[in-house]
């Protein structure tokens, strides 16, 4: 009768058994990808001389892609291109609170973000903004939201968060001396226990510095 009218009890037994091995396999991955081991990386500074144009210029588009790389470096893996291919795998947002921005590569990189739709904010100190090469009058002529301190102290912090999930952060100042020629680190991690805290970090000094708050001239000023 099984053979004749159907798979019959073995056939249908099997046929349950392999589904639900099936979705036992399926829910095992998806276990797998939730515990996948979080972005940890550290890099060290000062960064081996390396071209760095054919990277910004994959970013900018095909256009730019297709014209000659002027650059005598060789182009290789070295800590400002990992940063830079960090910085540049934002999709939706790019939150930097950083003391000193002078680094035109990064500046770039940060311009080319905006461009693409990505919210980016910058915190950074309202003494070095000013320097001669800082980035920031470049960033806020871009249409980048900056803010600053007004605060006797410096403010001092050196963080990046990638998408609100990876953060960037260690001794380095974002200039190119700090890059070039100064030993220095990164830290790199996608860690939410650790990512939270400067996640909240960024949003207070955002909101402590809103420029409502700006105060130009002295209360005893008259």
């Amino acid at each position: 009768m099984g053979a004749a009218g159907g798979p019959g009890r073995a056939g249908v037994a099997l046929g349950l058994a392999l589904g639900s091995a099936g979705l036992v396999l399926v829910l095992a991955l998806a276990a797998w990808r939730r515990r996948r081991r979080p972005m940890r990386e550290v890099l060290f500074f000062p960064s081996l001389p390396s071209c760095t144009e054919g990277l910004l210029a994959q970013a900018a588009g095909p256009e730019a892609a297709a014209r000659p790389c002027p650059c005598p470096l060789p182009q290789r893996d070295c800590s400002l291109s990992r940063l830079l291919r960090l910085l540049l795998s934002a999709r939706r947002s790019l939150d930097l609170c950083l003391f000193s921005f002078s680094n035109p590569q990064l500046g770039r990189a940060v311009q080319l973000l905006h461009r693409r739709g990505v919210r980016v904010r910058v915190i950074t100190d309202e003494q070095y903004m000013g320097l001669r090469g800082s980035q920031i009058g470049f960033l806020r002529h871009a249409g980048i939201q900056v803010r600053h301190d007004q605060d006797t102290g410096y403010m001092h912090h050196k963080f990046a968060i990638v998408d609100q999930r990876i953060l960037i952060t260690g001794s380095l100042n974002w200039t190119t001396q700090a890059i070039q020629n100064n030993r220095e680190n990164l830290l790199v991690m996608e860690d939410a226990e650790y990512v939270k805290p400067f996640l909240d970090e960024f949003e207070r000094i955002w909101e402590e510095y809103n420029p409502i708050n700006y105060k130009f001239f002295s209360r005893d000023s008259k």
